[in-house]
């Protein structure tokens, strides 16, 4: 029997070798940024002779970069949303200074300080998330000012003294890991803990990567190609199983920041790509007056979203101070800086719109690989700087050759 012209127009074109390498051309933001993860991976694990990949030292590369890795996660919302925030160094360190001051001199419970510290974040936020939302200024001389207040705080905080001897407990939020002893290393090969994690970590991608997909064609909306999505789905699947090899095969198993971290990118990459909120923030920073004449509270949004930072710059704060057992005047130096690298080398664009949480902790993972990759190979910190600024203007300038090369392909 003939087709008809109206089964014909339902019919799905099928996918040429044009097709495909047209849709990778469009993903070479997303896609770069992996691979110069790998690329660098690569790279030092030659350079320091299979040191950076020994168990062992890939579970102090995440301990290590954790709270750089949490603000980068605040950080890219911000920036999607047109915004930065330099004062998330300070802000971090003056919530560890207080978490000090109520553990040591106010006589509080470990857990009632955490949660009273993730409320003071919460509140420097929405101090913050005035000025910029609702009274107008510039985010950038609002947490320059922040920046400078809350460093003043600390100091004020602590007399210019370190605090130190926290509880064990809340020492385990920075440094510790899940259920150690548990299987021990001198009787397992691995921690099985750990793996047990790990699939389960496996089996949700599979999961959750099926039903976006299953739902988009519901939708008609635009399908990654076949090909193209069982090689992406068998990346992420190796990288996790490959991840838990290493975490297990450990002396100590699976940081218990590790879990923390992985929680918060399911739930911010969740609240970023499937949330009315999420879609604002893309929106309101992609074109502000669009955003507003179409409904969009943006002043709402700016707000939550320092709010929100707060509250992820106190954890950090709390997971670093726990770290090193101690809170100093001197603590978050450059915190800020590292955050900000973390999420344009992820792809977020400089004049916002664009981004992903995804993309920040990979661009937060570049750049602990290159710290310890460095510090492994004897590099001066010295050169280590020189390097670092380099691959973050290079990370910016391919997001502004990208942006010509799409609007040159528009005219």
């Amino acid at each position: 029997m003939a087709t008809t012209v109206k089964e014909a127009e339902a019919t799905p074109p099928r996918p040429t070798v044009k097709h495909g390498v047209a849709f990778l051309t469009s993903r070479l933001r997303q896609i770069g940024i992996f691979v110069a993860l790998l690329v660098i991976v690569g790279l030092f694990q030659i350079l320091t002779r299979g040191a950076l990949l020994q168990p062992d030292n890939v579970s102090n590369i995440i301990v290590q970069n954790s709270y750089i890795l949490l603000l980068a996660i605040g950080m890219v919302m911000i920036i999607i949303a047109g915004h930065i925030d330099l004062s998330v160094g300070s802000v971090a360190a003056f919530v560890g200074a207080m978490s000090g001051v109520m553990i040591q001199d106010w006589g509080f419970p470990w857990w009632l300080a955490i949660l009273a510290s993730l409320v003071i974040g919460g509140i420097v936020g929405a101090w913050q998330g005035f000025w910029v939302a609702y009274v107008g200024i510039p985010a950038f001389i609002v947490t320059l000012a922040g920046m400078l207040l809350f460093r003043g705080l600390t100091q004020i905080t602590l007399e210019n003294q370190r605090i130190s001897g926290f509880p064990t407990e809340y020492r385990q939020l920075g440094g510790g890991f899940l259920f150690p002893g548990l299987f021990p290393a001198d009787t397992n090969i691995l921690d099985w803990t750990t793996v047990g994690l790990g699939v389960i970590a496996a089996v949700l991608l599979v999961i959750s990567q099926l039903r976006g997909r299953r739902t988009r064609a519901r939708l008609n909306l635009e399908t990654e190609p076949a090909p193209w999505f069982i090689t992406k789905l068998a990346f992420g699947i190796v990288v996790i199983l490959g991840l838990t090899y290493l975490l297990a095969s450990s002396r100590s198993g699976t940081p218990i920041v590790l879990v923390l971290l992985g929680i918060l990118v399911v739930v911010y990459s969740a609240v970023m790509n499937n949330s009315v909120f999420g879609r604002h923030i893309y929106a309101r920073g992609g074109n502000l007056q669009a955003a507003q004449l179409s409904g969009v509270n943006t002043k709402r949004i700016d707000f939550m979203l320092f709010v929100n930072m707060g509250v992820l710059a106190a954890l950090a704060g709390l997971v670093f101070t726990g770290r090193l057992n101690s809170a100093g005047p001197g603590a978050g130096n450059l915190f800020e800086l590292d955050a900000i690298a973390a999420a344009f080398i992820g792809g977020a664009a400089v004049t916002g719109g664009v981004g992903t949480v995804i993309g920040a902790i990979t661009g937060g993972l570049i750049m602990g690989v290159l710290n310890n990759g460095m510090s492994l190979m004897g590099v001066g910190t010295d050169y280590q700087q020189f390097i670092k600024g380099m691959v973050l203007l290079l990370a910016v300038a391919f997001d502004v050759f990208n942006k010509r090369k799409a609007s040159n392909a528009l005219k």
